[in-house]
């Protein structure tokens, strides 16, 4: 019985994690150009390349260790459960990761059942146990489970006097074979869409990288076609090396390969993976997701899908449990028109015995008090409710008041709850809204005629302690008023049918008076029915169907499914974002339906178009299908007409309809939809959000996964990729954290393509100067520590605390959520701008410096400048002017900010110095002794440099200009915006303080 949620274990992580890491494009191609380096002699040092590699995979391999120690300590906890299991006539104490099938388990009360169970027999007389399924369904009422009759009495008294509400049964299916485990979806490695990006543009970085190498090498060839321009006297070539020809040119690109490998961005991956990391603990950090009454805040489970957050196009969320808090509430009853709303005020002496205030709101004339009597005294006896003491579920305490355990209520229906929790007290009586006195009354109960979906009601017979026998039903208005003779039927049923618009669940009661006769003969009805060997659920309905007739109508009650705190504010935050909210349950459609009125979802002008059984019973599919897209797609004919394209035909109508309610739904059938959306031709990102152990596939279906960690079990939670306490919380973690993560990665990624374009371009240059010789134009440890030390850290800084929008005005104005939607900050056009910039800066900073070293005699003395002063040039130009335009980018300055950008500025001239001032001896050789003080001793060069970094910069800041000037986003309409508040209230104070300065001038005058 092993539950198994981990990826890796202490014999495979190795192996198995080197694998996944080598799948990345840029991982495996730094790979290859390590070993070319060690096989051929290659312009640069193998350390170049393997240093860098080595890091990065380091620095993976230890986040995704650590993330996956995680789930195997959830793991734990599951599988290491105690359970007692009898063996050999004693109770012994195991593991459930120990429980095969046919052993026999005993679970006490409060106890999680550690597989699928066959009820043996019970502590209860009549072998009866109330079971929770919050950790499967999310669904926190008590169902009622029979023994199996032939083991029913198998007790000792032994066990009953030490064991207290025990259950004894036997396990079926255990581990992965078990229901919960089946309806799961198979796990797969997610990946974001910007992961997907940094592929293809790592393909495209890739093409050009061969490319030049291509060139290169031909170029070179064709400079050495004449023989003046052949290998110097003293190193001519042999014979036989002029015969290898072709191996000879394959080297020269391997060499050319390795000199402008550094175009692909191996650490973009290292960085990447530790903002992800690091930045996931903002979420888990956040005081806003935190939840009071739970104890508990965000959960990331991994973090590897932070920036999708910002991206999601599909939410599906569960009902019970996820949009609602799955406990009734009692809002009103009516009796003969007469409506009655209470209000929970103390009348009585104490606390146990105060009981609720009725205002009453009359909408007719005529009230019978024996109605009233008769209703309020059926919603105290014809229920299924159950006395209970303390209960703990999933480490939640119930049935605690004032720090004592008091009783409580369970059933298998939660609407019975909410109407004994209100009525059990008092009878209610009285047309002026008065609380009678509490009067105790006996009753005998003689048969409970249990509720079914078919009927859609449930009934009891009583007898008074007068002898007066009576049947009290209640159930839904459709099942009732058919088999109603008298009462106040059409007053109650306006009634119902407005509450039933406001989206509370209605029951309505009636009742029968029984003659001794009449009794006798039901309870022979009854004998038959249960006593029958054959059809006996059929024979037990006929004698319900005869039973349950000539009701005289009492009222009706009205009960809301408290949706969660601000549900319903979220829901309409998301479609404001563009997001569009499928509501997946396993409830029936009417319950469903007003759950989405009640949150937002359906508004009271949506047209409603219905996908049932009953109409496609009524008319085929094909009519149906073709009725729903004429309405939605205004299309007069269907494409297709076989029974192949109606997938194709269900999906387009539902994905443009402005929300979607699919009800009855299996755990695996939920995923389905998930899948069907997903591989629709758009490819959106979708968002599955659930409490529940059925939730659990479509939680793993979908591109992101939000388990809910309310009272409802911890299994969704488990196997999310994010968790949360509330579903309010959804809200800000998609636009605010999901927002900003992907403005901040999606900066990253290009900005980090760009800075190695403006890194290894001006290398190509240089080799139309050197003869194609491949001579490095940076020195090896510039080009070791560009990537990881002289620029990686602010860029990493900005990934992490960079704001260009304020979290109250993305929390206020979900649209603009649409800006960044569709993964729009990393599409070609934007790939392209950012590669075109980091091209035209990497010609000014080469082609600048060599206008400027066009007169060779920069220094005072008349010394010249060698090959080795004109690459620090161009790399020290190159430094400031990427690490400057990040700063241009940046909007949210902090202390950190001016610390790492100027710090790592400081840093590049200190090591320069350092580098260049002294003689290594661990060197063989010292080629960049006195070169970097040489040129900043140079007057021009200071000039050049401050001249090259203002011309690069100019046309960026020039297009940002123009674009929020005359193409602004609602984001940078917002920044506008934001910017002139702030300087309204600074010019308000200047004016407030200038205002009092100018009074306390006027009063010294006078």
């Amino acid at each position: 019985a092993v539950f198994s949620d981990y990826n890796y274990t202490l014999w495979n992580f190795i192996p198995k994690n080197l694998f996944e890491q080598f799948r990345r494009i840029a991982n495996f191609y730094f790979l290859l150009i390590f070993l070319v380096q060690l096989i051929i002699d290659t312009p640069t040092s193998p350390v170049t390349s393997g240093l860098p590699l080595f890091f990065v995979i380091t620095v993976t391999a230890i986040k995704q260790g650590y993330e996956d120690w995680l789930r195997h300590k959830a793991d734990c906890s599951i599988n290491e459960c105690p359970v007692d299991m009898v063996q050999q006539g004693t109770v012994v104490r195991t593991q459930s990761s120990k429980l095969r099938v046919g052993d026999v388990v005993m679970v006490r009360e409060d106890e999680t059942f550690p597989c699928d169970l066959l009820l043996l027999s019970s502590s209860h007389d009549d072998g009866t146990c109330y079971v929770t399924t919050t950790s499967l369904d999310g669904e926190s009422s008590h169902k009622t489970y029979y023994a199996v009759p032939d083991t029913m009495d198998f007790k000792t008294e032994q066990k009953v006097d030490s064991l207290h509400a025990t259950i004894e049964s036997v396990a079926i299916y255990t581990g992965m074979d078990t229901k919960m485990a089946l309806n799961y979806q198979s796990k797969s490695q997610k990946r974001s869409a910007v992961e997907k990006s940094m592929n293809a543009f790592l393909i495209v970085y890739l093409c050009i990288l061969i490319s030049k190498a291509v060139i290169n090498t031909v170029l070179k060839y064709a400079w050495q076609w004449s023989v003046d321009r052949d290998e110097p006297w003293y190193n001519h070539r042999t014979e036989i090396d002029r015969e290898r020809h072709v191996i000879r040119a394959f080297t020269d690109f391997l060499a050319f390969m390795v000199l402008f490998n550094y175009i692909i961005p191996v650490s973009m991956y290292v960085t990447v993976e530790m903002q992800k990391f690091l930045g996931s603990y903002f979420i888990a950090w956040d005081k806003d997701m935190y939840d009071e009454e739970l104890g508990v805040g965000a959960q990331v489970n991994t973090s590897d899908l932070n920036e999708e957050l910002g991206q999601v196009e599909y939410v599906f969320t569960d009902k019970t449990g996820t949009l609602t808090e799955n406990n009734m509430e009692f809002i009103e009853c009516c009796v003969d028109g007469h409506v009655y709303i209470p209000h929970c005020v103390p009348v009585c002496t104490s606390v146990d015995q105060c009981g609720p205030v009725w205002t009453s709101v009359c909408l007719c004339s005529c009230v019978s008090q024996e109605h009233e009597d008769l209703f309020f005294r059926a919603l105290c006896l014809c229920h299924t409710v159950q006395v209970k003491e303390e209960e703990t579920v999933d480490s939640i305490k119930r049935g605690i008041h004032l720090g004592k355990p008091t009783s409580f209520y369970i059933s298998s229906s939660p609407d019975e709850v909410a109407l004994v929790e209100e009525n059990v007290q008092c009878i209610m009586s009285g047309t002026k809204g008065v609380v009678s006195s509490c009067v105790c009354s006996r009753f005998e109960l003689l048969h409970v005629l249990n509720f079914d979906s078919v009927r859609r009601r449930m009934s009891v017979i009583v007898k008074s302690s007068s002898g007066e026998y009576l049947l009290f039903c209640k159930g839904a208005d459709t099942s009732i008023f058919p088999r109603v003779v008298s009462g106040k039927v059409e007053q109650v049923r306006a009634r119902v049918e407005q509450n039933a618009v406001e989206g509370l669940r209605t029951l309505c009661v009636a009742y029968r008076s029984l003659s001794p006769v009449e009794y006798e003969e039901t309870c022979h009805q009854l004998d038959d029915a249960k006593l029958a060997l054959q059809d006996r659920e059929q024979r037990l309905a006929q004698a319900y169907d005869l039973i349950e007739r000539d009701f005289t109508l009492l009222g009706a009650t009205a009960v809301e499914d408290r949706l969660q705190e601000k549900a319903a504010d979220t829901i309409e935050s998301l479609q404001k974002a563009g997001m569009k909210v499928w509501v997946l349950t396993g409830d029936k459609m009417e319950t469903a339906a007003a759950t989405c009125y009640a949150s937002k979802l359906f508004r009271r002008s949506t047209q409603i178009l219905e996908l049932t059984k009953k109409r496609t019973e009524e008319q085929s599919l094909h009519d149906v299908l073709f009725d729903l897209s004429r309405t939605v797609l205004r299309q007069r004919t269907l494409s297709g007409s076989g029974s192949g394209n109606y997938r194709e035909i269900f999906l387009e109508i539902s994905r443009n309809c402005s929300a979607v309610l699919c009800c009855r739904m299996a755990p695996l059938q939920k995923a389905q939809i998930v899948k069907l959306i997903k591989a629709s031709k758009e490819h959106p990102i979708t968002l599955a959000i659930g409490d529940g152990a059925n939730d659990v596939s479509m939680i793993l279906e979908a591109h992101v996964g939000i388990g809910i960690m309310g009272k409802e079990g911890r299994q969704a939670a488990r196997n999310s990729d994010y968790a949360i306490p509330k579903f309010k919380h959804l809200k800000k973690m998609l636009l605010v954290h999901g927002h900003l993560y992907y403005v901040r990665i999606a900066e990253l990624v290009q900005y980090f393509f760009y800075k190695n374009v403006c890194f290894i371009f001006p290398q190509f240059l240089y080799q139309f100067f050197c003869g194609f010789s491949q001579q490095p134009l940076y020195d090896t440890a510039y080009l070791t520590l560009y990537n990881i030390s002289f620029t990686s850290l602010p860029i990493l800084l900005y990934s992490l605390i960079e704001k260009h929008i304020s979290i109250e005005t993305l929390k206020r104005d979900p649209t603009l959520y649409r800006d960044v939607a569709k993964n729009s900050l990393l599409r070609w056009p934007v790939f392209l701008y950012w590669t075109c910039l980091g091209l035209f800066n990497a010609c000014i900073f080469f082609f600048g410096a060599y206008f400027l070293f066009d007169n060779t005699t920069f220094t005072s003395n008349g010394q010249m400048f060698g090959n080795w002063t004109f690459g620090t040039l161009v790399f020290t130009v190159l430094v400031f002017t990427v690490t400057l335009k990040l700063a241009l980018d940046t909007h949210h300055w902090t202390w950190i900010n001016h610390f790492v950008i100027w710090g790592s500025l400081l840093f590049y001239v200190i090591f320069s110095l350092l580098w260049g001032g002294i003689i290594w001896p661990f060197l063989n050789y010292q080629r960049m002794y006195y070169v970097f003080m040489q040129m900043l001793s140079s007057g021009p060069a200071w000039l050049g440099i401050i001249l090259l970094i203002t011309i690069s910069l100019l046309p960026d800041v020039v297009k940002k200009v123009l674009c929020r000037t005359l193409w602004p986003t609602a984001t940078e309409r917002a920044q506008v915006g934001r910017t002139l508040f702030r300087l309204f209230i600074v010019a308000c104070g200047l004016l407030s303080h200038f205002s009092s300065m100018a009074m306390r001038g006027c009063w010294i005058l006078a």
